[in-house]
């Protein structure tokens, strides 16, 4: 006598949003500002 057993369904759920939309965009701008750092210290961009 076995018992039925479902399928794992995983450790997380599949659905098609982001699962930290405000992280990322906050870390995208910071990125953003980075780079311009960098151009602006390597004297690629002269403000």
């Amino acid at each position: 006598m076995t018992a039925k057993t479902n399928a794992p369904k995983g450790a997380t759920m599949n659905n098609s949003t982001a699962p930290y939309p405000f992280r990322t965009i906050v870390s995208l701008i910071l990125l953003a500002g980075n780079f311009l750092v960098a151009a602006i210290y390597f004297h690629i961009v002269n403000p």
